[in-house]
């Protein structure tokens, strides 16, 4: 551990970390980041390291739809948008990863939404 590394750093590092531990089937990871006013989330291959699918609240058809980008309401679509283009693209099953967040709140919505659009993890 460095001494520049900032306690979002460890946490994310340690998330990671336990991810890649537990995925021996080499699954994409839905990875979650949100910031004050919007949410983002892609599925990624690690193995590749490409970005497969992706959705955010900054869409222009997302936000013609939404009052809001940052709120509970917001994560739930941009997570079933999300399932929607994965299942398009073949993925069914994904690791969830929360990051440096607690799954809690928007992070929570948006893994409830992808499990609704048909995405298991």
């Amino acid at each position: 551990m460095s001494k520049n590394e900032t306690n979002l750093q460890r946490r994310q590092r340690r998330v990671r970390a336990k991810l890649s531990r537990i995925n021996r089937a080499g699954l994409p990871r839905l990875s979650v980041f949100r910031s004050g006013r919007q949410i983002y989330a892609q599925v990624i291959d690690d193995q590749k390291g490409t970005t497969l699918v992706s959705a955010n609240s900054m869409e222009a058809d997302m936000r013609s739809r939404l009052k809001n980008g940052g709120n509970a309401d917001a994560a739930t679509q941009i997570g079933k948008l999300v399932a929607e283009r994965a299942k398009k693209e073949g993925i069914q099953k994904v690791m969830f990863d929360r990051g440096s967040y607690l799954y809690h709140g928007r992070v929570k919505a948006l893994a409830e939404g992808a499990r609704e659009g048909g995405l298991l993890f």
